[in-house]
C-alpha cells in the first residue's frame, strides 16, 4: 500500500449475522469491523503468528461507532480501513462499513496501542506495527 491508501474488505451479510428484526446485529458491526482490521495487519505481516512469536500486539483502548443504515441478509458490503493519526503510543484507526448501493452504513473510530503481553503495558510502536496499519509516514 502507499501512503494513507485505505484497505479494502468485502464480506456478505449471513444468517448469523443478524438479529429479530431481521437486519444485522449492532454488535455484529463490532466483530466485522475487527475482522477487516485483522486482514489489513495480517497481509502486511502482523498477524496472530506474529503476536504470538513477538508477546506483542494490538489492544483497543476507545471504540466510537455510529450505525446510519440496516444491513439486510445477503448484502454485499465494504470495509474501508485506515490509520489516521499515531502520536506516541496511541493510534486512531477509522473504518467504513459500505452497503451494496455506495451509501455508508456505519463508521468506526478506534484509539488502539500497542500491548506487551509479557509486561502488561502500552510499549512505542515498532516498525513492524506501523507498517502492519500503514501508518509509517504519519
Amino acid at each position: 500500500m502507499s501512503k494513507h491508501q485505505k484497505h479494502i474488505w468485502h464480506f456478505t451479510v449471513l444468517e448469523d449475522h443478524l438479529d429479530s428484526f431481521s437486519h444485522m446485529n449492532h454488535a455484529t458491526y463490532l466483530q466485522l469491523f475487527e475482522q477487516a482490521r485483522w486482514e489489513l495487519v495480517t497481509e502486511r505481516g502482523y498477524g496472530l503468528k506474529k503476536i504470538l512469536a513477538t508477546q506483542i500486539g494490538p489492544t483497543i483502548l476507545e471504540a466510537h461507532i455510529h450505525y446510519n443504515r440496516e444491513l439486510l441478509l445477503r448484502e454485499n458490503i465494504t470495509i474501508e480501513t485506515e490509520c489516521t493519526e499515531y502520536r506516541r503510543k496511541i493510534g486512531k484507526i477509522f473504518q467504513r462499513m459500505i452497503n451494496s448501493q455506495g451509501q455508508e452504513a456505519a463508521t468506526l473510530e478506534i484509539k488502539l496501542g500497542l500491548f506487551d503481553l509479557k509486561t502488561r503495558k502500552l510499549i512505542a510502536p515498532t516498525n513492524e506495527w506501523l507498517h502492519a496499519i500503514d501508518a509509517e509516514s504519519l
